[in-house]
């Protein structure tokens, strides 16, 4: 490389590197299926493990050919706001606390101001 100008060539752009000598590394090729009858075929490295699920083009999942359907594992629900509240507080502590606010907010006048006692 020290021998090549770098005059008028796109930095980035192009390798300035030759394949001589270099071997692809192995490779096999990976065919799935999906319900929709889209065959989708990926290449892999010989040493890579294969998924036996791939997401298909049209967003259904395909299943590779000879492949088992991997056992789906059972998750939990997703644990909402409210559910999270619930492990702090019971309703009663809810209830006595929405009073309270209540009627700070109401204790105060249109403009945001309290009134004065």
């Amino acid at each position: 490389m020290a021998d090549k100008s770098l005059r008028g060539t796109r930095l980035g752009g192009q390798s300035l590197e030759n394949e001589e000598g270099v071997e692809p590394a192995a490779r096999t090729i990976a065919e799935y299926h999906c319900p929709r009858g889209h065959v989708t075929r990926i290449p892999f490295s010989v040493e890579a493990e294969v998924p036996a699920l791939w997401e298909c083009k049209c967003g259904e999942e395909a299943l590779l050919v000879d492949g088992e359907r991997p056992e789906v594992k059972p998750s939990k629900p997703a644990r909402t706001h409210w559910d999270m509240l619930l492990e702090r507080r019971s309703i009663a502590d809810l209830e006595v606390l929405l009073d309270e606010r209540l009627a700070l907010l109401r204790a105060k006048t249109p403009t945001g101001h309290r009134r004065s006692a």
